[in-house]
């Protein structure tokens, strides 16, 4: 969050997916007709449809995307055409590059760009202050993020045409 505000080319918000509280899917209808049943679902689009440009925040769990981005990612479709994502995934030895590359899967099917450019953390537990819990990224992490973040940002530009 500290290096997308920093960056400047963003206005940045941040969601956390415990707070949007959304139950496992449950709409009657596929998500590309938006015709929305469930408060919470309206509440999830009403949240991403403004947005231009994402970067997901995401851990490895057994190989695999975290299912409550997936279910996310699921509840919504055209919310989510024609933006692109940058991806910063943690974990072990992998730094969570197996999530990462499943979650471009999904990403590609939503009409979302996912850009080459990410940012894989590899034992983050071991970059985590002891005292404050706050995360103490190297000077290649912050390098990493402010080129994934420009990437990011002409992406958002080329994309902006076929969002209108």
């Amino acid at each position: 969050m500290d290096r997308a505000q920093a960056h400047g080319g963003f206005d940045v918000t941040l969601i956390d997916l415990k707070d949007v509280k959304l139950p496992l899917l449950e709409e009657p209808n596929h998500p590309r007709l938006q015709t929305y049943q469930q408060d919470t679902t309206k509440a999830w689009a009403a949240i991403v449809a403004p947005l231009d440009a994402f970067v997901f925040v995401t851990a490895e769990y057994n190989y695999s995307t975290p299912p409550a981005l997936v279910n996310a990612l699921d509840h919504l479709y055209q919310e989510w055409n024609y933006k692109a994502a940058g991806l910063v995934s943690y974990g072990g030895i992998s730094g969570g590059m197996r999530a990462a590359q499943m979650l471009k899967l999904t990403l590609g099917a939503l009409k979302m760009v996912p850009i080459n450019e990410a940012v894989p953390i590899p034992f983050f537990s071991q970059m985590m202050d002891k005292e404050t819990g706050a995360f103490k990224p190297t000077e290649a992490y912050d390098k990493g993020a402010a080129t994934m973040l420009d990437e990011l940002k002409r992406w958002d530009a080329a994309l902006t045409t076929l969002r209108a």
